[in-house]
């Protein structure tokens, strides 16, 4: 697995996009296959990127689980008047 930054100025500009969209009331916002495709790849990108980082870390807490005993005592409370 390679810990190379992800370039995420596709989903920038698609946001600057829907931004003036939205500012300009339009409508619709269309785009070219081009942009389409870099911005469905850096879409892909960055969910497999937090999909490694999301084992990883479920990877560490699996191996760190020492057994540690959590007590926890209740005591139900109450209202004084």
């Amino acid at each position: 697995m390679q810990n190379k930054p992800i370039n995420t100025f596709p989903l920038q500009q698609f946001i600057e996009q829907v931004k003036i969209a939205t500012m300009s009331q339009q409508r619709e916002i269309k785009l070219d296959i081009l942009t389409a495709k870099t911005l469905a790849f850096t879409i892909g990108e960055v969910n497999t990127k937090l999909l490694q980082d999301y084992d990883k870390l479920l990877t560490e807490i699996k191996s760190n689980n020492n057994n540690d005993i959590i007590e926890l005592k209740m005591d139900g409370g109450g209202f004084s008047q």
